[in-house]
């Protein structure tokens, strides 16, 4: 074995710039954030083609001509100065190891100046080496990093094509932006500008730079705040109606800077739960603030993990802010309007909801946050036909039931049922609009929550059966059925053993009466025999699938419209329990539009 030595101090730089400086994006983000920390509201990202070469201008505060080398050095920072401080941490880099590490494995020159002084100072590094001259420039700091892994060219073969590295960086900058729409962030790459942000200070204004304006009124508003604990969650959610294929359009941020949060991701992901379709998910911004000492930041050198003294409160918190928000009704017309949040309820009036957090389940999750400029899908237009049906004919049974329960909101009748399409979507005016509803997805969406207020007081009615057919079953069945029999209980079922191969239905609950027991015993058995920390969820879901009227069913006047005032009551209307989406709207300008009409 060989003898012990000590590496020297560029070899060591080296090895330490492998954690900060992972490739060009890396670079970008270190040194953008350096200049928000010093106060810049203009910071501009300058790229070569081969993304090997970056300049970084601000207009922020500068660095003292006599702290320049200093600031070159391993674990010089001015950010914090005690062991005290790494719990109280306000600022997005606090380690001094970022200009280190990007010296010792590229070219640097460091243009600066403060305030206090007529000319700047121009700082050489090269190989870890620093060396400074006065230079005249304008008040800030501009970075120019140049051959980026000239001197470890092992690096350089594990970076991507010119394309993939551009786009790492521009998310990087678009997280930024996004996370400070206070400073204004321009991107110049090949001459020209793929990202530039007015720095407004307004959220929505940045997103629709960043996007499209038309984002916006997909957008619902994320406003709350728990004085008690001085939580404060803000930011933007997408209705159900608007997915994304990927989690990249997921941005989260703590106190301002971007994370990878599982804590965070699991709540959106829970809130969202039963509004989406298998394989979508949402768009969020959210911004949650917290006092610096709940959180710890000082996990990993890229800052990006953090550490919570009470993840369940996070979590918590955060999935009330977005089911909050999804409540909202009001749509987002323009940036500067502002809406009115209804408020969920304190976090902890939740729990019943959220009782298996991810600190059981998911202790591993891996949900990388990367963010990418979208291309939004446009709204098909369709002129077919539609077949008006006035013909009143079924009887709802499921709308029989009295589920006895007080609804969320009263319903003014401000709609006009149009008629009815193929037996399966209502049609109807309302706001100088045309609406959709698929008729079975909106009546299962209705049953569906009232069947959650039912079984959080644990009374979901039942109904008494007389005289039930005997089910034949294998001996496993039957004693899966049996092992569950209590739990079955708090759904609305009371099912008795015959013998080793049968059962009887003595109960069921009342809103599926009118279905068959030997296709309930079959739902009752899939659920059963998957993962039963989701049974409530599972059960509920069967339960008003198969309790709502369904498509194909003729429906008179009177029934579509107590129908639509029955769904315009729940608490989330866009989707069924399954993610499919219930309403269709088409605005009078686009109907107008398509007949080349003027309004």
């Amino acid at each position: 074995m060989k003898r012990i030595q000590q590496l020297s101090r560029q070899l060591i730089n080296q090895i330490a710039a492998g954690e900060v400086i992972e490739r060009p994006a890396s670079v970008v983000k270190e040194l953008v954030e350096n200049s928000i920390d010093a106060g810049a509201d203009r910071v501009e990202v300058e790229i070569s083609k081969d993304c090997l070469s970056i300049r970084v201008s601000d207009n922020g505060s500068g660095i003292h001509p006599d702290d320049i080398e200093l600031a070159f050095s391993k674990h010089a920072t001015s950010k914090i100065s005690n062991s005290d401080d790494l719990f109280d941490i306000h600022t997005m880099g606090f380690r001094g190891e970022a200009l280190a590490s990007i010296i010792s494995i590229a070219k640097v020159i460091c243009t600066t100046r403060t305030k206090d002084f007529e000319t700047g100072t121009r700082v050489e590094c090269e190989e870890s080496n620093v060396k400074s001259t006065p230079s005249g420039c304008a008040i800030g700091t501009t970075m120019e990093v140049k051959d980026l892994f000239y001197n470890t060219p092992a690096r350089l073969k594990f970076l991507k094509s010119e394309k993939i590295e551009l786009s790492y960086i521009a998310e990087i900058l678009q997280s930024i932006a996004i996370a400070r729409p206070d400073v204004s962030i321009t991107l110049i790459y090949d001459g020209k500008t793929p990202l530039k942000t007015s720095g407004s200070g307004d959220l929505l204004c940045v997103l629709t730079e960043v996007y499209s304006n038309s984002i916006a009124s997909e957008l619902r508003k994320i406003n709350k705040e728990d004085e008690l604990s001085k939580l404060q969650a803000t930011g933007y959610c997408s209705t159900p109606e608007f997915t994304r294929s990927t989690k990249k359009s997921i941005y989260v941020f703590v106190n301002g800077r971007v994370v990878k949060c599982p804590v965070i991701l699991k709540a959106i992901d829970t809130a969202y739960k039963n509004l989406l379709p298998s394989g979508k998910y949402p768009f969020v911004c959210l911004h949650l603030d917290l006092p610096a000492s709940d959180v710890d930041v000082n996990v990993h050198p890229t800052k990006k993990e953090v550490r919570y003294k009470n993840p369940n409160q996070i979590f918590n918190f955060i999935y009330s802010s977005v089911l909050g928000a999804l409540s909202v009704t009001n749509k987002i017309e323009e940036p500067e309007k502002q809406d009115i949040v209804i408020p969920f309820g304190n976090y902890n009036s939740q729990t019943s909801l959220i009782k298996n957090t991810f600190v059981e389940q998911d202790k591993n999750e891996d949900d990388t946050v990367y963010v990418s400029e979208q291309v939004f899908e446009k709204i098909q237009e369709s002129n077919d036909q539609s077949k008006i049906s006035k013909t009143p004919s079924y009887e709802m049974s499921a709308k029989q039931i009295d589920f006895d329960i007080p609804k969320t909101a009263e319903v003014e009748e401000t709609f006009n049922i149009i008629g009815q399409y193929r037996n399966t979507y209502i049609l109807f005016e309302e706001d100088n609009e045309l609406k959709i509803v698929d008729q079975h997805i909106a009546d299962e969406r209705y049953i569906f929550e009232k069947l959650q207020e039912n079984l959080k007081n644990k009374d979901i009615p039942s109904q008494l059966l007389l005289i039930s057919d005997v089910l034949p079953l294998e001996a496993a069945d039957v004693e899966l059925i049996m092992d569950n029999a209590e739990k079955l209980k708090t759904f609305g079922y009371e099912i008795q053993k015959v013998s080793d191969t049968e059962v009887i239905f003595k109960k069921i609950p009342q809103v599926i009466a009118h279905v068959k027991v030997k296709d309930i015993l079959t739902d009752i058995i899939e659920n059963l025999q998957g993962d039963l920390n989701n049974l409530e969820e599972k059960m509920l879901v069967t339960m008003s699938c198969k309790a709502a009227v369904k498509a194909g069913a003729e429906l008179n006047l009177w029934q579509m419209e107590e129908l639509i005032k029955k769904w315009k009551t729940t608490k989330l209307p866009y989707t069924c329990p399954h993610g499919r989406p219930i309403l269709h709207t088409f605005s009078e300008k686009e109907i107008a539009s398509f007949f080349h009409r003027n309004v």
